[in-house]
């Protein structure tokens, strides 16, 4: 591990810069606060290197986990009332179980099949993630938070009242049962409601209802009305200056360069600008009252959306691994890897940090930097750590602005531009009325829409669904198309059906199956006994060239050659292969419908049966 000591010192060193003003922005994305953004990155780094698969390997928090995270913790932040405090355990629990779930996924080996995710889905979704980020970020890029806009706050006063009157007579309902006594209870704890809880209560309705992309569209009239034009400055000038460096060189991280640059200048001529949440000195502290106050009800909301992060998690890091491979000539190992993540997450978590994945970038500056080994990823987390305890508070005097104009650069890099450029090269396979359509682009935009405006955890759901349908319809069309179900001589032959004796040709039929036998292709097979001339007494089933019978094509199949023995017709296989085999022996196909003896390895034994027989 040792003797690439220099490359992975570099390495990490470089890396864990480039992490620091992104682990930041994440942080404050997400709403827990740039604290757990630095927590996840420390953590994540750290151990997801020393338990993974893929040596040069840096995590931390990435624009996708961030964006999933933030669903999830405005969700648990509503259900609580807001209260931070009271709702953190449970946003923990549910991070904590996505590394959890990750460990799972490796140890059942389950790394290998997350290729198998259809690109339209992973497209529209990472574009869902750059819209959602560049949106979700005006509003702090101009300086306009809408809990602090007073007017904005009183429109909600009333709703608010209703809300804390709700609370407090089903605080007073007991068993469903609203006596007088309690009423009047009611009436007298609703004229003491305070006028701060008022407030508060009435931010908290205005900050939900100007959340996310939606809520961002809603109130962005206003927010135009209301720029704070330092803080739009401040955001414009770091945007400018990411872009802009980077043409000068790229030996420096620009957003680095950014970060401290418009920081530096804002502190030292002594702006009123609006600063991010505090971060703490001292070492970061377990949050044992994950376990302490854990409740199942509490979190089995969000079991579904903990499984989402733990299986973007395995694909952002292990598209990194791929990458990483590339650069280095190496090959990573991909149940490792989800394995290293996963302890990563669950460590972070239980930190209070937010998840994260491997980071493409950091982990190509990794590389490039000269990292080698698993140890440049240690070295990136312990950096962290080191700027944690040494310039917390330094770090607490960063303008939100600042990490508001890195997030919007994160989002227009994160969108998938090839995947939107292809739009109009992809082809027209599916038909909706008169208009012709391609199935990929409707996935990625049905992904990119509904991840934006509505749920991102649904959306991916719905892409995976109708990938698959369409994947199935294709596949059931294409082998019903090769699978022809005519009389010979009118099909064309296979080569090793040509010297079928013109005497028995009648008397025969022969039914190719071309392809897998599954529940989108077995309309043809349905069709086959209506189809069977009545000079044929041999049915003979080609299956040379299918490599797999599932259980709806078996059940088809099994009705088809009933049906046909039950009216005298003969049946002979050829060519069965191992999986069907199985499969059809398992319901004793072989020998109750089909005796054994009329199982043939080839055309050949075959049509020597078919002269004795006819």
């Amino acid at each position: 591990m040792f003797k690439h000591l220099k490359g992975d010192l570099f390495g990490g060193l470089t890396a864990g810069i480039v992490a620091l003003p992104l682990a930041l922005a994440f942080g404050v994305s997400s709403g827990l606060g740039p604290t757990a953004g630095l927590y996840g990155a420390i953590f994540i780094s750290f151990f997801a290197a020393l338990f993974g698969g893929t040596n040069t390997q840096i995590s931390g928090p990435t624009a996708p986990m961030t964006a999933v995270s933030m669903v999830v913790i405005a969700g648990i932040m509503a259900t609580n009332d807001g209260n931070l405090d009271k709702a953190l355990p449970v946003i923990l629990a549910v991070f904590l179980l996505a590394g959890l779930l990750q460990i799972v996924l490796g140890f059942l080996k389950l790394g290998v099949y997350i290729k198998y995710i259809p690109y339209p889905v992973v497209s529209g979704f990472m574009t869902a993630i750059g819209v959602i980020i560049l949106i979700t970020q005006l509003l702090p890029a101009m300086g306009y938070y809408p809990k602090q806009d007073d007017a904005y706050v009183a429109g909600y006063t009333q709703q608010a009242k209703a809300e804390l009157l709700a609370k407090t007579l089903k605080d007073n309902q007991g068993e469903n049962i609203l006596a007088i006594k309690h009423f009047e209870q009611t009436i007298e704890e609703s004229a003491g409601i305070a006028a701060t809880a008022i407030t508060k209560e009435a931010q908290n309705l205005a900050g939900k209802n100007a959340s996310g992309v939606i809520g961002t569209l809603k109130i962005l009239p206003r927010a135009l009305q209301h720029i704070n034009w330092l803080e739009l400055g401040l955001a414009l000038a770091t945007i400018a200056i990411i872009y802009g460096f980077k043409k000068i060189t790229t030996a420096l991280p620009s957003t680095l360069v950014a970060l401290i640059v418009v920081s530096g200048a804002a502190i030292g001529f002594g702006l009123p600008y609006i600063p991010i949440q505090e971060i703490p000195a001292g070492l970061p502290i377990p949050h044992f009252e994950i376990f302490s106050q854990f409740s199942f009800s509490a979190i089995s909301p969000y079991i579904f959306t903990a499984l989402t992060l733990a299986l973007l998690g395995a694909i952002d890091s292990l598209l990194t691994s791929v990458v990483a491979d590339n650069m280095t000539n190496t090959k990573h190992k991909p149940n490792k890897e989800l394995i290293g993540q996963g302890i990563g997450n669950t460590v972070g978590a239980l930190f209070g940090g937010i998840p994260g994945a491997g980071a493409t970038i950091r982990t190509v500056i990794n590389i490039k930097s000269g990292g080698k080994t698993r140890l440049s990823g240690m070295i990136a987390g312990v950096l962290l750590l080191i700027i944690l305890l040494a310039l917390g508070p330094v770090a607490s005097k960063i303008p939100a602005a600042v990490l508001a104009g890195i997030l919007v650069t994160v989002g227009i890099g994160v969108i998938d531009y090839k995947g939107l450029k292809a739009i109009p090269y992809l082809p027209k396979d599916i038909k909706l009325g008169p208009i012709r359509l391609s199935s990929e682009m409707v996935i990625m935009l049905v992904v990119m829409v509904l991840s934006s405006v509505w749920n991102l955890v649904y959306a991916v759901g719905i892409g995976l669904v109708m990938a698959s349908l369409i994947f199935m319809k294709k596949i059931g069309d294409l082998t019903a198309k090769n699978s022809v179900v005519k009389q010979l001589p009118l099909e064309e032959a296979w080569e090793d059906e040509q010297q079928i004796p013109t005497e028995i040709d009648q008397k025969i039929f022969i039914k190719h199956i071309n392809g897998p036998l599954f529940f989108g292709s077995t309309n043809e097979i349905q069709q086959l006994s209506a189809q069977i001339p009545e000079t044929a007494n041999v049915v003979v089933f080609r299956m040379d060239r299918m490599p797999y019978l599932d259980k709806s094509g078996l059940n088809v199949l099994e009705d088809v050659m009933l049906n046909l023995t039950t009216k005298g017709v003969k049946l002979a296989v050829v060519g069965l292969r191992e999986q069907p085999k199985l499969m059809m022996e398992k319901i004793n196909i072989f020998p109750e419908l089909v005796p054994d003896a009329q199982v043939f390895p080839n055309f050949e034994t075959c049509l020597t049966w078919l002269k004795t027989e006819l």
